[in-house]
Parts: structure tokens; sequence; C-alpha cells
């Protein structure tokens, strides 16, 4: 295998993962971001290495109780009306697969980037600085009681598919697990062989840090286009610098949109808009991670405090924070953990890429050189690995053990 010239657009955790398995390679490598590493939606997530997470939000029937779900105001979904129009035509293409055989497909789909995340992220960071914030743990679903864990069935039966099957907590066994839990929460789903990271900032900053002691190099810059020579990419041009090439990765997340648009490719991806508020100097909280299901959010011990993400927002990437989903979230938080109080609290608002079937982007364009890594909508940091190491084989010319037609970055031309 000749070593090539790689230049990766974007500086998450997806791109760190790639760019440091192309350096592991032999390949040159240099990322390019118009922000520091790491503080995209990569910086904000809830930090949990979620290998279940194969079932997508469009599950059968949202199509008909979405109206219903927005208006109601105890319920974490949102949407900045005054977006509508410009939403319209992705949120029908998006409701389009919220039925059995569409939410069966994508799991199957998701369920290859996904199942073995703990393991990818252990491979990916063995022996680094960034070896530090992987912690190996259980991820629990907290619910009200065994009915509304049966109310959730479709989900399980999804997970139990991907070959995780839960082990139900509860009464006092629960309280000894987890007692800084609300007593209004009577059952734990807990799943093992999970984790979490605990800085994600400062892991994805160690990650490429770990790739500029291997020779790579982080330049920031904005990219504006790209320079192809006999249908082959050859320069990436960015407002400060051109940079030559062999291949290029595109990894911006949501903004990959205006990227691939410059290539001629109209990806249909939203901004899905997700907040978290991070408790400092937490009074309780969690051993593990846990989803709380009746508010849709997770909350999770990490090293600044207790960081607690979730809400789903729909209104684009110009808009500020809104006020209503942080409110939810605080109500929620409340009401799962009545004891807690903080020295201090940290709100963020980022930005999820949601493409309209809820699967990334991973592949070759044609045969151009330019390969793509995007639109992981909530599975972003839990598969990152995974998708850097199947984007470095492929500029490498390794064949895959895995079927790639579902990402295809050409499926919607």
């Amino acid at each position: 295998m000749s070593s090539k010239k790689v230049v990766v657009v974007g500086a998450g955790i997806i791109v760190a993962s790639t760019a440091l398995w192309l350096a592991r390679a032999g390949h040159r490598v240099t990322l390019i971001d118009r922000d520091e590493p790491g503080m995209g939606a990569s910086y904000g997530n809830a930090g949990v290495l979620a290998a279940c997470s194969v079932a997508p939000v469009t599950a059968p029937g949202l199509a008909l109780k979405g109206l219903k779900l927005l208006l109601d105001p105890n319920f974490p979904l949102f949407l900045r009306w005054g977006y509508l129009p410009r939403l319209a035509g992705w949120l029908m293409r998006y409701l389009s697969h919220a039925n059995d055989r569409d939410t069966r497909r994508i799991a199957k789909g998701l369920t290859p980037l996904v199942a073995d995340a703990l393991e990818q992220h252990k491979a990916l960071v063995k022996g680094t600085r960034a070896e530090r914030w992987l912690q190996q743990s259980t991820y629990s679903f907290a619910y009200k009681d065994r009915q509304a864990f049966e109310a959730d069935a479709y989900t399980w039966e999804l997970r139990r598919i991907a070959g995780f099957q839960p082990t139900l907590i509860e009464g006092d066994e629960l309280r000894q697990h987890e007692p800084s839990l609300s007593k209004d929460i009577g059952l734990l789903a807990q799943l093992r062989d999970h984790g979490y990271i605990s800085n994600p900032a400062a892991y994805t900053a160690d990650i490429i840090e770990t790739l500029r002691e291997l020779g790579g190099k982080f330049v920031q810059d904005d990219v504006q286009d790209f320079e192809l020579a006999a249908g082959k990419i050859s320069k990436v041009l960015g407002k400060c610098e051109i940079y030559t090439c062999d291949a290029a990765v595109v990894c911006s997340g949501v903004f990959s949109k205006s990227l691939m648009h410059k290539l001629g490719l109209n990806v249909p991806l939203e901004a899905e808009r997700g907040y978290h508020i991070v408790f400092k100097d937490p009074s309780c909280k969690p051993n593990q991670p846990i989803m709380v299901a009746s508010g849709k959010f997770v909350a999770t011990p990490m090293e600044e405090g207790l960081r607690c993400a979730g809400v789903v927002e729909f209104g684009g990437t110009q808009a500020g924070p809104s006020t209503a989903p942080l409110k939810l979230l605080r109500k929620k938080v409340k009401e799962s953990f009545p004891k807690l109080s903080a020295s201090s609290e940290e709100e963020w608002l980022g930005f999820r890429p949601a493409p309209t079937d809820s699967l990334p982007l991973i592949g070759e364009l044609k045969n151009t050189g330019i390969y793509t890594a995007f639109g992981h909508h909530h599975i972003g940091l839990t598969a990152g690995p995974k998708t850097g190491r199947l984007v470095a084989d492929l500029i490498s010319g390794q064949r895959s053990n895995n079927d790639l037609r579902p990402y295809d970055p050409t499926r919607f031309q």
C-alpha cells in the first residue's frame, strides 16, 4: 500500500478517529476545521457509548402522533415554528420512514456501527493519553414501573435482535444501585458492556494530539470548495490556504451539507438541535449513565459534574438557544433527581446531523477520492471509531467485511 496525502475536514470524534486510523496505516494526514478540536456535537453529547442505540427516532406511528407530541409542553420535542417552511420537505421524507419495515431496515443498518462500540473505542485509544477518559460501565433505562417498561416493548425487541438483553432491577435492589433516583422511578432496565467518556472534549483533543505525535497536522481554516483533476480530488480549497491531496474525507456533521452541494449532491440533512445542562459540584449523581425514559434525557457522571443531555428541537443552525427546551430539561432532571443541587450550571446547544433515513453517509463519492463520514444523528460518539476504521480501510484499499451499501453517500441522488 502506498502512502497517501489525505485531508480530513472537521474536528469531532469521527474526524479524530478517521485521522488516527489513517495515520496508523501510514498515510500523511491533515485535519482542517474552522473551530478548535472537539467543540461541536462531539463536545456536547451525553458521553455514552450507546452500543444498544439501534432504534431510530422514526418509530412506527410517529407520523400520526408527531403533532400531538409537539403541542405537549411536557414532551421533549420542540419546533421553532418560523423554520417550518424550510423544514417541511425534509420532515415529510423523514416521517415517511416511520413504519415497521423501514424501522427494522434502519436498525439493521445501525447495528454494525454501534454494537461493538466499547471494543472499538478501546482499540482506538489503547496506550494513548485519551484512554484515561474511557470508562466501562452499564447503561440503564429508568422507568416509572414495569408497565411503562413493557410499553417500550417494540424498541426493546429491536435491541434484543441486535444482541442486547436487559436485566430488570426493581424495589430495594434499585435503591441500592442508584440511591440518587426519585422514588417515582421503580424499574431499571440495565445493559452490560457499555461505557462512557468522562470528558468528551478532552477525549477528542487527546486523540488529535496522538495524531500529531504520529506526524499528522491540525490546521484551523474554513474549507470552501474542492478541486478535481480528471475526476479525482487534487486540492481542498480553504479560506486561508490551498491543500493538495490524494484523498479527502468530509466529516463536518450538519455542515457537511453545504460541502456536498459544492460537489453537486443535495443531501437531505437537517440539524436536530440538542441541549445539555452540566450541574457543577453536584450533591448527588448516578453511578453509571442512565436514560430517563419519561424525560428522554441521559444523565452521565462526568469529570466536570453531572451532565444531563437530551431534548429534540428543529429550527436550523442560526438561532440561539430556546428557553422552553432548557426549562423542560431542568424540570425532568429535578423530577428524576429530587435531591440534586449544584454550585453552578452550564447550558449548551449543539446540532446533531440528521439525514432523512437516519443512516449516516459513509463511503466514496463515485471514484473521486472524496469520502464521506457524516450524518450519524444520535450515534456520532458511539460509532466514531468504527466509522473511522471503515473509511481508513477504504482509503487504504482494504476490503471491508461490512456491507457498506446502507450508508452509500450517493443514495439520495
